[in-house]
């Protein structure tokens, strides 16, 4: 029974494993507990929200692992090393360890020397500690990494198992190509590029060899100044992917906002790229309605494209298989379509018909009452919907402060009426306004989860909005009512 105790406390802390405070405090309750958690601690011990180069305790805790003859060539540089009262520690901490983040351990290092010589000494002694006291290695952030740690005599039944690498385009290719050598089941990578005119033939090769990739990831960070590359620095790195399709589930690709290289070839990966479940990227380029219709996805689940029309993503979400739950854009872009009544309306009619499961919904629609209704039919059908992000533009040449209220009384009617259990989240730009009188009729009649809800208007900062909201705060309707940025309340990964 003991036993059974301890997997199930596993089981729970496990998925506390990236809410650091939380875990921490469980560290105290009793031995039992601690015991369960510093394994899930330990397994990737750069996660969490702290400030490493005030922790000098986990410098010390790594340090203790070092031969003493390493101690004292180390102490010999003038290499402080925080010592350790105790002759042992009350747990094999390196043993649990599944995961090396070299900017986290420089961090560390700092703490011991400031001279680069003798940073660079402990840097090898820490990777050659990791290499012999960690059993597999699950995850390699190497960026900023000076040392080629596949060198190392146990780097090859250590890096075999690497399951997911991030890295950026300043790395030399040698340490891609030294990687090459022993990581052929990476599942996933993530790339920074910040360098205009890296040497990417290390990475493309990296790709190259894998035999497993389910998951990648590429973030544009650079200066555009300094821009200097063609089409062929993207070609290389898509076309490899293109070959790895039988295995790509997830694809996200964030380009500089002016970036213009590698579309076409973009365009024409993503025609092969058939089993994906994730598609992130913030611009796809000006594409044609044929070769949109050749973007079949029967098992997308997440849609997330920035700047895309209406039509588009009506276009990819007719041609998915049902089982999308995110469909996300930036929703101010879709309001400048010339056909955006129409586009909406057959926008709105796609979901419903082809989004069973969808939970986060991004949607643009016209104040007419035809677009009111299409929307209270999405509600009814769609009846998992957690998370709405909506704007509205009005019907009318001349938008009377009148006019704003209606469509905002409107809204609340419809979700009065409509909205599913489930839906617990709602976000509104500053062209939805709601008078004191519907709000309040609203939220008195609300029977759902408690609402969180965010907004870019600052009218609900006023004093009698304020009272208002802090009525329904007390009776459990709103969990959190927020006024912030136009640029929070799209951005769906900020938390309300």
């Amino acid at each position: 029974m003991s036993k059974l105790n301890k997997d199930i406390l596993f089981l729970i802390f496990e998925e506390l494993q990236d809410d650091s405070k939380s875990l921490f405090s469980c560290l105290m309750v009793n031995k039992h507990w601690c015991e369960t958690v510093i394994p899930i601690l330990w397994k990737n011990p750069w996660n969490y929200n702290i400030n490493y180069r005030n922790k000098s305790y986990l410098f010390a805790i790594i340090t203790f692992y070092l031969s003493d003859d390493i101690k004292e060539f180390l102490t010999r540089q003038e290499i402080q090393l925080h010592s350790i009262s105790s002759k042992s520690l009350f747990f094999d901490y390196l043993s649990f360890c599944r995961s090396i983040n070299v900017n986290i351990i420089n961090a560390l290092i700092s703490t011991g020397t400031s001279l680069a010589y003798n940073q660079f000494l402990l840097q090898q002694e820490f990777y050659s500690l990791f290499m012999k006291k960690c059993p597999e290695l699950k995850y390699l952030d190497m960026k900023s990494i000076k040392h080629q740690i596949f060198y190392f005599p146990e780097a090859n039944s250590r890096l075999e198992s690497l399951f997911e690498l991030e890295c950026d385009t300043s790395i030399d290719s040698l340490f891609f190509y030294g990687l090459a050598r022993f990581c052929r089941y990476i599942q996933r990578i993530i790339i920074v590029n910040v360098d205009p005119n890296p040497n990417h033939h290390g990475i493309v090769k990296l790709i190259e060899v894998q035999k497993n990739l389910r998951y990648f990831e590429w973030i544009d960070d650079f200066d555009y100044e300094k821009e200097c590359f063609t089409d062929d620095f993207y070609k290389e790195i898509f076309l490899e992917l293109k070959n790895k399709a039988d295995t790509l589930n997830h694809f996200k690709l964030f380009y500089n906002d002016d970036e213009v290289y590698g579309r076409e070839i973009l365009q024409e990966i993503l025609q092969v790229l058939h089993k994906l479940k994730t598609l992130i990227i913030n611009d796809l380029g000006t594409i044609s309605e044929y070769l949109l219709k050749t973007l079949i996805y029967n098992d997308l689940e997440i849609l997330n494209i920035n700047y895309i029309t209406i039509n588009e993503a009506s276009i990819i979400i007719e041609n998915s298989g049902g089982q999308l739950k995110v469909v996300l854009s930036k929703p101010y872009y879709r309001l400048y379509n010339d056909d955006f009544d129409e586009g909406s309306l057959m926008f709105i009619r796609k979901v419903y018909e082809n989004c069973p499961l969808i939970e986060v919904l991004s949607l643009a629609f016209s104040s007419s009452k035809k677009h009111f209704a299409e929307f209270e039919i999405l509600l009814n059908v769609c009846q998992n919907l957690k998370s709405l992000l909506l704007i509205i533009r009005s019907t009318d040449i001349i938008e009377t402060g009148e006019k704003i209220l209606e469509n905002g009384e409107e809204l609340l009617k419809v979700l009065i009426r409509a909205a599913p259990k489930n839906l617990r989240e709602l976000r509104f730009f500053n062209n939805f306004k709601f008078s004191l009188e519907a709000l309040d009729e609203f939220l008195g009649k609300w029977k759902g989860c408690a609402l969180s809800i965010l907004t870019s208007d600052i009218i609900y900062e006023e004093e009698n909005y304020k009272k208002l909201i802090n009525k329904y705060k007390n009776k459990g309707v709103i969990k959190s009512f927020r006024c912030e940025s136009f640029m929070n309340v799209e951005d769906m990964n900020f938390k309300i």
